[in-house]
């Protein structure tokens, strides 16, 4: 089973082509298996590629646990650019079908002919409840629910760099008030258009960015009033900064880059 490696600054997962091969069986203890950083490629889960009734192409994602995810923003920026670099959708701009609904992309296309960044149009960012105590263990926190595609759980946090997400980040993911388990990103402002934040994904843990992620955070400091809707915003991830846009009715669009990394063949 032929497979390609990508990430979106550094969220990686393991792409495989089931567009012009076969969809492979039992794929959530596959992608389990290959995920497995020791013993399989490595990973934060496995997404497959593959053809639409309603878009140009079809994503599924697979947590690195093996459940199946919504939608991932850096994933489907990759997804864009497999389909668009391998000639499989020849468009600059693409439509992708995932289990939150059709999303649009615009490619940014580099003069190798290869795509370089993808903005996404991620729907309608919905929060939830506002400002909400939460308390895990010994930490007493002030959280902002963001719905953009799949749960969030915004949280603005001193020391984001120091913070202890291995020991937290499971604690918010199996609240009580997420019966699904939530993602959730711990935050400080930088400067006046720029936000730090770390995430733990529900089904994977810590990664080093998490797009839907990045357009919770934009979207839930521009309800607060502390982000201006409308405006292109700095997300500042450990792989890098996304930037995002909330416009004033909540349509959040998110533009990153996009990498290949390497291709392989896996048993199985």
């Amino acid at each position: 089973m032929r497979f390609t490696k990508m990430h979106g600054l550094g969220n990686d997962y393991i792409y495989i082509d089931c567009i012009r091969n076969q969809e492979p069986l039992e794929i959530e203890k596959l992608a389990v298996v290959m995920s497995d950083r020791h013993c399989g490629v490595g990973g934060d889960g496995v997404v497959l590629i593959m053809r639409s009734h309603v878009a140009d192409c079809r994503m599924r994602m697979f947590n690195a646990d093996g459940s199946e995810g919504r939608m991932c923003g850096n994933a489907i920026r990759c997804v864009g650019k497999y389909v668009y670099d391998e000639g499989i959708v020849r468009k600059d701009e693409m439509t992708v079908e995932t289990l939150s609904g059709i999303k649009g992309l615009r490619l940014a296309v580099g003069d190798d002919g290869k795509v370089a960044s993808v903005t996404v149009a991620m729907g309608i960012a919905t929060c939830g409840f506002v400002e909400r105590e939460l308390k895990v263990a010994d930490l007493v926190v002030k959280g902002t629910s963001v719905d953009v595609g799949n749960p969030h759980l915004v949280v603005p946090i001193e020391g984001v760099a120091d913070f202890d997400l291995a020991k937290y980040g499971p604690l918010f993911e199996h609240h009580e008030l997420f019966p699904d388990r939530v993602n959730t990103e711990i935050t400080e402002v930088v400067s006046e258009r720029r936000i730090r934040m770390r995430v733990w994904e529900r089904g994977s843990g810590e990664t080093m960015a998490c797009g839907t992620g990045a357009c919770a955070v934009a979207a839930a400091y521009c309800r607060l009033g502390i982000m201006p809707y409308d405006e292109p915003l700095e997300i500042e991830l450990r792989g890098g900064v996304l930037r995002i846009v909330v416009s004033a009715d909540c349509q959040v669009y998110m533009t990153g880059t996009a990498t290949r990394v390497f291709e392989g063949e896996f048993l199985w």
